[in-house]
C-alpha cells in the first residue's frame, strides 16, 4: 500500500480503506480461483494496483462517466480505477465467469459500489455506449480497437477524447502498425519511475481521430 501513497496523497479515508482491503481479499480469493500469478500476489500493489492507476494519471474521468473494462480478468484495471473514481460507473466484462466471481467478491469485501459485471465478450455487447474502454494486456491493439470502437460514444464531455486507454508492454511498433490506429503513447516509467514499469506503456486511442 505504501507504493500507492508514494504517488497519490489526496485519498479519502474510505478510499484508503478500500485500497488497503485489496491485498487480503485477493490473497484469499486467489487460493480458490487463480486470477493473479503466484509470483505477483505479494507485489499486488506495484504490479497490479499502481499499474492500473497509470490510467488515472493520464485521464481524469469526470463524475457520471461510463467506462467499460474489456477482459477485466480478476479486476484490473477496473477495480483500482473504481476506487480512485467513486463517482464514475465501471462495467467489467470477461468471458470467463469464475474471474467475475472474484471481481464481485472483492467489490463486496471492499465496499465498492460503482462496478457492474457482465459475463460476455465485448464484441457481443449491443445497445450500450461508454465514454471510455480500458484494458490491460488482453489482446492485440487491432482487436481491442475493433471491440471498443462500436461501444464508445461520439459525444464527449471528458477532459480527454473518448476512446480506448490500454496498458501494454514490450515492443509495440508492429502491433500499432497492424492496428491502423494512431494512439498517443506514454511510458509508464515516466509516470511512476519504478524498475518494474520499464518497457510498459499506456496507449490512448481517440474515437475522433481513428
Amino acid at each position: 500500500m505504501e507504493i500507492i501513497l508514494k504517488y497519490f496523497s489526496d485519498f479519502t479515508e474510505q478510499q484508503i480503506q478500500q485500497f488497503t482491503a485489496l491485498e487480503n481479499l485477493y490473497k484469499e480469493w486467489n487460493e480458490k480461483i487463480n486470477v493473479v500469478s503466484r509470483k505477483d500476489i505479494d507485489s499486488i500493489y506495484l504490479h497490479h494496483v499502481l499499474h492500473s492507476l497509470t490510467i488515472a494519471a493520464i485521464a481524469d474521468f469526470q463524475p457520471n462517466a461510463n467506462v467499460i473494462d474489456i477482459g477485466c480478468g480478476g479486476g484490473f484495471p477496473g477495480i483500482p480505477l473504481a476506487i480512485f473514481f467513486p463517482q464514475v460507473q465501471f462495467h467489467l466484462v470477461d468471458s470467463i465467469a469464475k474471474k467475475l466471481k472474484v471481481v464481485e467478491a472483492v467489490c463486496e469485501g471492499a465496499g465498492i459500489k460503482n462496478i457492474t459485471t457482465q459475463h460476455t465478450r465485448a464484441e457481443e455487447i449491443k445497445n450500450r455506449k461508454f465514454d471510455f474502454a480500458v484494458s490491460r494486456a488482453v489482446a492485440p491493439l487491432k482487436e481491442l480497437w475493433q471491440w471498443s470502437k462500436p461501444l464508445i460514444k461520439v459525444t464527449q464531455n471528458q477532459n480527454i477524447a473518448n476512446g480506448l486507454i490500454c496498458l501494454k508492454g514490450g515492443d509495440l511498433h508492429n502491433e500499432i502498425s497492424e492496428s491502423s490506429t494512431r494512439p498517443k503513447m506514454m511510458k509508464v516509467y515516466d509516470i511512476f519511475p519504478e524498475e518494474y514499469f520499464k518497457e510498459k506503456y499506456v496507449l490512448h486511442v481517440s474515437k475522433q481521430g481513428n
